[in-house]
């Protein structure tokens, strides 16, 4: 990055900090920061939205069954609530998922909701919430049943968890089923809404069934990976092909099988930190299964992560089977990255996307030349910018203190210690293991460049008029404003209709299309109509 260029960065948070009233300014001034690697700054974050910002955020309950339960193919997912919530019952973030038989259920296509009506509001409505189950067994039989509060349920006092009680029973306990207390307004964000998930996880379903499925030696978990545009089935296909055991995957293409032999797996390996960590730490507690960090989005990045695979099961035969499909699968990628680097290098790009991905795509982003010089998250924690060192000064506030903390002790039938202390110091040392840590993303972030916490839609409207990058990624609700500013957006979330992008394959796709977007000429001609055309303004005194 520039002298130049970084100068700049350091002035956009006091332009946009005097715009706003001294109040909201002095708070969003805490959420603004210019990226120092070696001396990490302290970041606000986690906090609530100042009301009316136009956040990019999500609510809690579309964190918890949007984001981590919606993936899940055999359950179903009942919203109690009105139905504009239960919009969200239909996966909109092309979460996809592959039956392994013609026979075998699948039920994410389906809306499932109670459809509260006034009536319900002020008389209650755990009734109609126990037809809708009888309703969803008798059409459709299902191995289990979650049901998730919103709003409305949680201010007029149903109890969702009651009731899921109570209709076990009635189906003589043949049938899981269990609720969620993820009302919108419980967290600040969606990510309160992913630590709800985890724990009735945990309380429900992990651990449920002792059974090894598949012969391989190297068994894993795979986290935070949530199957958009077909990830998970990119990286299926290359553990396969090295040999390795995918036992659960949290939560793309899963289902409520793989969770309840998630703890008969020997590693858990984290992609978005964020909304899954408290399972692998769940995990290592009660039954010894180690955790480390890993991101799958870049082809380097992806052998990175393989390579730590290997390093940890010690096994020479599985090394030089990683390398074997490593070698394999980089002479494509380094085919289409030169293909296309004279229209991407040297460009730029800002990431403004939730859970990893704006750290996680900053590595594709590096493939292809391109400097990012300001990301962020919408819900993440101080420890997703500045690591895992910082978590405990954290202080527990009010918001956090709405979210059930659940005891996990170690199951003293089922634990069995994978791989010793020792060893894991020596692995650190030898290799950038990353176990039980994650360095944040400022860490990889240059210096001088911009981090934003929750960014404002009036922030994101100043970065692109002073910056002008050559590509911007956020969500739906940042696309076409930001593309009408002359500027392309790809949506991060779901990809629009591209994907997959995980993985060596997924790199490729991502390289043709990011090339395409940035080398076509269309955007530079997107004028707004005072643009185009000379208008006579004026000040009237009165």
């Amino acid at each position: 990055m520039g002298t130049k260029k970084k100068a700049d960065l350091e002035k956009f948070r006091d332009e946009v900090v005097e715009k706003y009233p001294k109040k909201v300014g002095r708070k969003r001034a805490k959420a603004i920061i210019n990226n120092d690697p070696d001396t990490i700054p302290q970041i606000q974050a986690n906090i609530r939205t100042i009301p009316g910002i136009i956040t990019q955020r999500g609510c809690t309950y579309a964190g918890c069954k949007g984001v981590v339960l919606g993936p899940t193919r055999d359950i179903i997912n009942i919203t109690h609530g009105p139905i504009g919530c239960g919009y969200y019952s239909w996966l909109t973030r092309r979460n996809q998922t592959k039956p392994e038989t013609e026979a075998e259920a699948n039920f994410i296509s389906y809306c499932f909701s109670t459809d509260m009506q006034d009536s319900n509001i002020v008389f209650g409505g755990e009734d109609k919430l126990k037809q809708a189950i009888r309703e969803a067994v008798e059409l459709f039989n299902p191995k289990a049943i979650g049901v998730f509060s919103t709003c409305p349920v949680g201010l007029i006092g149903d109890d969702v968890h009651n009731v899921a009680k109570q209709m076990m029973a009635e189906y003589d306990n043949k049938i899981n089923i269990f609720g969620f207390s993820c009302e919108g307004y419980r967290g600040v964000s969606q990510s309160a809404g992913h630590h709800i998930a985890n724990n009735q996880l945990y309380k429900h379903l992990i651990g449920n069934d002792d059974t090894v499925n598949g012969a391989a030696k190297y068994r894993i978990n795979l986290l935070g990976e949530y199957n958009i545009g077909g990830d998970s089935f990119v990286l299926e296909e290359i553990f396969k092909k090295c040999g390795i055991e995918l036992v659960a995957t949290f939560s793309g293409n899963s289902t409520i099988s793989h969770f309840e032999q998630a703890h008969t797996a020997d590693l858990s390996m984290v992609m978005c930190h964020r909304s899954i960590n408290y399972v692998a730490e769940m995990l290592e507690t009660s039954f010894g299964i180690p955790w480390i960090k890993v991101n799958f989005i870049g082809a380097d990045a992806t052998a990175k992560a393989l390579r730590k695979v290997a390093a940890y099961f010690e096994d020479e035969e599985l090394k030089a089977k990683v390398e074997e499909v490593i070698a394999e699968e980089m002479a494509a990628v380094d085919m289409a990255r030169e293909a296309v680097l004279p229209k991407t290098n040297g460009k730029t790009s800002m990431l403004f996307v939730g859970g990893s991905r704006a750290h996680h795509y900053q590595e594709l982003f590096s493939e292809l030349g391109i400097k990012t010089i300001a990301a962020g998250y919408e819900f993440g924690h101080r420890d997703d910018y500045e690591g895992r060192r910082v978590l405990p000064s954290i202080q527990v506030d009010a918001d956090t203190r709405n979210i059930e903390e659940i005891t996990v002790t170690k199951d003293e039938k089922r634990f069995k210690e994978r791989i010793t202390k020792e060893k894991i110091e020596e692995l650190e040392k030898a290799i950038d293991l990353e176990y039980n840590e994650y360095g944040g993303l400022m860490a990889d972030m240059e210096k001088g460049a911009l981090i934003i916490d929750d960014l404002s839609h009036y922030e994101m409207d100043k970065l692109i008029e002073l910056y002008h990058p050559d590509i911007f990624c956020a969500g739906i609700k940042e696309k076409y404003v930001v593309q009408k500013m002359g500027v392309p957006l790809k949506q991060l979330h779901n990809y629009d209709s591209g994907g997959p992008y995980a993985g060596f394959k997924g790199a490729i796709n991502f390289y043709n299309d990011i090339a395409m977007m940035v080398s076509t000429s269309i955007w530079k001609e997107l004028k707004a109509p005072w643009e185009r055309e000379e208008v006579i303004e004026a000040a009237y005194v009165y």
